[in-house]
């Protein structure tokens, strides 16, 4: 059963990378690999749990009191210490339990009732980070939507006058950059995306474009703390901190996206061809859904935008949770857009209130979240990432390499359960390199932030856009892979430097 978990988790994966030639969403495909997942768990936990062999564990059994059959069970069939503290010994799990006997008279026979009661703490522990998680990324992108929807970004997009190739480069690289620092790199993707069709009408200037929209997101959004989802993890796990991980990663980032674009800029010459018509962003029934004003567009941009950076700032002033700052700024927004439209005809409010661009808010993304998450967190409780963890250290050692590793593996599979498995790995020490704010988590920002940019399948950024302008894998692998690399290999060299000099 150990090993089937590890079978259904390894062809959930091809599933989701093949999501478009098998034709299923890669959501659906998440969804069940994690549920079978934590359905086989439960049906052989002493089986699966004989190889989640935890010091923790180990300490418990030296207990003189446990008999020596108990005492194996304990060290080889696995109930962990504690769950985030909510246990302080196995008493305690005996007690919770109702078994009256003695501990020391518990027989064999009675412990796959513990380990079952050891599972169902762990799923509930694990949705309670998932959907602190989830709700933040829900927030987050409704914010935007609401922004879009009022064509708050024109602000910015209708300032690009340039036809040169050069000088778009590093316009629409900067501008994603310190985009995708604020909104995320996911949404960033998605409205460069759209500005890239208004600033040129090649369909191989929009792909080469599109690809530096990818490397330049995915390096802005690793240097801040609500920037990449894997960067939100690790902050709304305690892994960072805000301003230490803007601190410490914006050079390196930089690094990343100068390399590639100071590449490209001795390849690019000449201009651009613009489109036939500057099209406004395309409406429902241009007959009832009025044109924004300036003002409104200059309200919701302006709200949205420092309702997105406001976050980090509550979370270093109330030490809450970041979704809660994510929440009371959504609610804010909501208020004012209702404020703003209260007089005007229902076909409005319907596409401009929080309420109707709701129905616009990416849902399949949200769910490939909560299923890749909560596969991960079944092979966690297993114990799967434990011995992956001994591997590494074993094998390798250097918290450098194996980043540098993790990097490039988010280039082939998702970053986001990568980082998971990461967190599951480690759990954060008082001090050293797994310390809060320690190398290892500040670099395995970097890494999986940035290492994904490498293939187009590896950061969530490249699969919108790759599913957006139906960019080639090929293509991109053979023009942007390198270029990628590059950056990467640069920053992370960078960051080394920077924290042994």
């Amino acid at each position: 059963m150990f090993i089937l978990m590890v079978a259904v988790f390894v062809i959930g994966y091809l599933a989701i990378a093949l999501e478009h030639p098998i034709k299923i969403d890669k959501a659906a495909s998440a969804l069940i690999t994690g549920a079978l997942c934590w359905g086989i768990y439960a049906m052989a936990p002493a089986e699966i749990l004989h190889f989640n062999n935890h010091d923790s564990i180990n300490t418990i059994a030296q207990s003189e009191e446990i008999t020596p059959g108990f005492k194996d069970y304990l060290c080889h069939e696995a109930i962990n210490e504690s769950i985030d503290g909510h246990y302080a010994s196995v008493e305690d799990i005996l007690k919770h339990h109702e078994l009256s006997v003695p501990i020391h008279q518990i027989p064999v026979e009675e412990t796959p009732k513990i380990a079952h009661h050891y599972i169902e703490h762990s799923i509930a522990h694990t949705l309670s980070e998932i959907a602190a998680i989830l709700f933040f990324l829900l927030c987050a992108m409704t914010i935007v939507e609401v922004v879009d929807a009022h064509e708050g970004f024109k602000i910015i997009t209708d300032m690009i006058r340039t036809l040169s190739r050069t000088k778009l480069l590093w316009i629409i690289g900067v501008l994603t950059f310190f985009f995708s620092a604020a909104l995320d790199n996911l949404t960033t993707s998605i409205v460069m995306t759209a500005l890239l069709r208004k600033l040129m009408k090649e369909k191989e200037d929009i792909w080469l474009f599109a690809g530096v929209v990818i490397i330049t997101a995915n390096a802005g959004g690793a240097w801040s703390p609500i920037g990449d989802v894997t960067t939100i993890m690790l902050w709304i796990d305690g892994q960072i901190t805000a301003l230490n991980i803007i601190y410490k990663l914006i050079i390196p980032s930089l690094v990343c996206m100068v390399v590639p674009l100071g590449i490209l800029s001795f390849m690019l010459k000449g201009s651009v061809e613009r489109p036939a018509e500057m099209l406004m962003r395309r409406r429902e029934e241009d007959s009832i859904a009025d044109p924004t004003t300036a003002t409104e567009r200059k309200v919701v941009f302006f709200l949205g935008v420092g309702g997105l950076l406001f976050v980090p700032v509550f979370k270093v002033v109330t030490h809450l949770p970041p979704v809660i700052g994510m929440t009371f700024s959504l609610g804010v927004l909501w208020i004012v857009t209702e404020l703003m439209h209260h007089s005007k005809n229902e076909a409005v409010k319907s596409t401009r209130t929080v309420v109707g661009v709701l129905r616009k808010v990416d849902t399949p993304t949200i769910l490939f979240f909560l299923g890749i998450l909560v596969a991960v967190a079944a092979l966690q409780s297993a114990g799967h990432l434990g011995y992956v963890a001994a591997f590494l250290d074993s094998s390798i050692g250097n918290v450098y390499i194996i980043n540098l590793i993790i990097g490039l593996l988010s280039a082939v599979v998702d970053n986001v359960p990568l980082v998971a498995g990461a967190m599951g790995m480690y759990d954060i020490s008082p001090a050293g390199n797994f310390a809060v704010d320690g190398t290892f988590w500040e670099f395995l920002a970097y890494c999986a932030g940035t290492g994904g940019s490498v293939l187009i399948i590896g950061s969530a950024a490249g699969v919108a856009v790759m599913g957006i302008l139906n960019i080639d894998f090929i293509w991109y692998m053979r023009r942007m892979s390198l270029l990628a690399l590059a950056g990467y290999l640069a920053g992370a060299g960078t960051y080394y430097l920077l924290n042994t000099l």
